[in-house]
């Protein structure tokens, strides 16, 4: 049987209306409202006026007297006073004297007093007569006498109603629970605010109409009646929404209420809040609180503090308790901890227990494992799990590992699965493939994309690409020309410089160049240089050469023919010459007429023609 509510009792027997002079119903209701009105009946009738009134006969005293001593748990005393009043005719006492019976555990015979009061037309007992129906599993006559007791106004009436109904998937439940809620029911409130956040109530519109409340403002609005009364999951769902809008210290403040009335995915909430702020220690300590409630998500904050400060046991004993709470990612981050210790087999055990369980990072976890130990085959169903599951990172995987087997339209496949999903490297791979494709429009879009997301490659070739575009449309420049700061593609090469992409450091280098700013292309050039561009060092000797440095600038056009780099070797073989030193130079044009391009070869090999002939003189 689904939940009732913590409100939803069938005796709460601290709580009494008592009957007036006029011999009206004294009944035992459940609300507050009731409860104020009972207190200001006993304080117009006391107990040894009751008494008196009792052993003369009166009926009404009777029943009241009868709920008085059933509140203070004299049920021997109460039995006798509500069975004389029952016999009598007296509809509240047949309901007390149900509920008297129940505390005894003889449920059927207090059914039978409940039923003589509900068909008298007592709401309390209908109530009562309902649940007890439900309990036993018969529905329809649950919902008879729910019905009863909602339509005459009852608060747990309508509550215990909708809650029925909405069992069944009746549409009919938001009604009572707005009943129910309207007059003050704590967690009638908590279910309309989350029938209505998640559009599920009756006749919900896309758009409110002049005057009414959206969506999410009527959730709110309901939140806060249920909270302020106590309810601590209405709190925690109050402090979330505001805490996604923005609102955080009001949300804080609602957690905190929730916290401390025992609400451990507030107190787990409390302490995220908290870090955010710099409270580290505070944050602890409420995490503390929710782990050792049983809330996993807690624990693993709890694990993940203490592995941030190199507390590896008591960050795994953490871990381990947010598994021991039914959290999966304990068993991930223990499987993260186990490869920062260098324990790959011990980690390969958390993530497999983690990815069985149906954590999709844990699967790809343990796909990269088994791919790295050479287990292609073993790694190849993981990474499709996890893909499947919505993993970005593993359906790039994917793509890397079709494009290593050759299989590039597959690889393709799963690369543009990750790139739609906003996968950075994923955005690039696709690119790659529809500029070898001739689709610049398409893969204009997806290095953006990459290029956005922090790619130095993406936005060298976006640059590049915008650079071509630009000179084949006539409105371009070359790249050794001057440019301006403002152009679209100076300011991606740029980006990718920044970020250590070689070619985009020369580019940059020779945009400064052209702008006559030699300190600045220097810069460029070393940086891209020193990171193994041959193209940076030869420009570089170019640089120093012109500035008088040619001993340095020999250093560095060095460095580059080592690297391959054909005009570099040209112009040491050029150096040499001038310098005399003939075999050296020959050594050099022989490299240059290796490493080409044409043109270079060409005039290598015209003038080591030449040293020859001096050689040979």
């Amino acid at each position: 049987m689904a939940l009732m509510g913590d409100k939803a009792r069938l005796l709460e027997t601290d709580r009494f209306a008592y009957a007036s002079d006029d011999g009206r119903e004294s009944e035992l209701p459940m609300d507050e409202m009731e409860a104020a009105e009972a207190a200001e009946a006993s304080d117009a009738m006391t107990e040894t006026g009751h008494r008196r009134a009792a052993e003369a006969g009166d009926t009404a005293a009777m029943s009241v007297l009868g709920a008085l001593l059933l509140r203070r748990g004299d049920l021997d005393g109460a039995e006798p006073y509500l069975r004389s009043a029952t016999v009598a005719g007296d509809r509240a006492a047949a309901n007390n004297l149900g509920v008297l019976l129940h505390q005894r555990g003889y449920v059927d015979e207090a059914s039978g007093w409940w039923r003589i009061a509900a068909v008298a037309g007592s709401a309390a007992a209908a109530h009562a007569l309902g649940r007890y129906h439900r309990e036993r599993g018969d529905e329809p006559a649950a919902e008879y006498w729910l019905r009863q007791s909602a339509e005459s106004g009852h608060c747990l009436g309508a509550y215990a109603l909708a809650d029925l109904l909405e069992h069944r998937g009746d549409v009919g439940a938001e009604r009572w629970f707005r009943a129910a809620a309207e007059r003050g029911h704590r967690e009638a409130a908590y279910r309309i605010a989350r029938l209505v956040e998640e559009g599920r109530g009756a006749d919900r519109r896309t758009a409110p109409a002049y005057g009414e409340l959206t969506q999410e403002a009527e959730a709110e609005q309901w939140y806060r009646q249920a909270a302020a009364r106590g309810h601590r999951r209405a709190a925690l769902q109050l402090g979330t929404l505001l805490e996604e809008r923005g609102d955080v210290q009001e949300a804080g403040r609602w957690y905190l209420s929730a916290a401390k009335d025992g609400e451990a995915k507030a107190a787990c909430a409390l302490g995220f809040l908290l870090r955010d702020a710099g409270d580290v220690e505070s944050a602890a300590e409420w995490w503390r609180r929710a782990a050792q409630d049983g809330d996993g998500n807690a624990a693993n904050a709890l694990g993940a503090l203490h592995a941030d400060r190199g507390e590896l046991q008591t960050a795994e004993r953490w871990y381990r308790a947010a598994l021991d709470a039914g959290d999966v990612n304990g068993a991930y981050n223990l499987g993260l901890l186990c490869a920062e210790q260098g324990r790959a087999g011990r980690g390969e055990q958390w993530y497999r227990r983690a990815a069985y369980a149906g954590h999709r990072e844990a699967a790809n976890a343990l796909a990269i494992l088994l791919l790295q130990r050479g287990d292609a085959s073993g790694a190849e169903p993981w990474f499709s799990k996890a893909a499947e599951a919505g993993s970005v990172d593993a359906a790039f995987n994917l793509g890397i590992l079709f494009a290593g087997r050759g299989e590039e339209r597959i690889a393709h496949t799963w690369y543009e699965r990750a790139a739609a999903a906003g996968h950075t490297e994923a955005a690039l791979q696709v690119a790659i493939v529809q500029q070898r494709g001739g689709e610049d429009a398409a893969a204009e879009r997806n290095l953006r994309c990459a290029a956005e997301g922090g790619s130095a490659e993406a936005a060298f070739r976006l640059a590049d690409l915008l650079d071509r575009r630009a000179v084949e449309s006539g409105r371009g420049r070359l790249p050794d020309e001057a440019r301006t700061p403002d152009d679209e593609s100076t300011r991606w090469y740029e980006k990718a410089a920044r970020e250590g992409h070689r070619r985009a450091q020369v580019r940059v280098g020779m945009f400064a160049a052209a702008r006559g700013e030699v300190v600045e292309a220097a810069k460029w050039y070393r940086a891209a240089a020193e990171a193994g561009s041959r193209n940076g060092a030869f420009n570089l000797g170019l640089l120093l050469a012109r500035e008088g440095s040619l001993p340095e600038a020999a250093l560095w056009w060095q460095r580059a023919a080592a690297e391959g780099h054909g005009r570099a070797a040209l112009r040491l073989a050029l150096l040499a010459a001038r310098r005399g030193a003939l075999a050296e130079a020959q050594t050099w044009c022989a490299r240059a007429v290796e490493l080409g391009p044409p043109e270079v070869a060409e005039r290598a090999a015209r003038l080591r023609a030449a040293l020859q002939e001096e050689l040979s003189a």
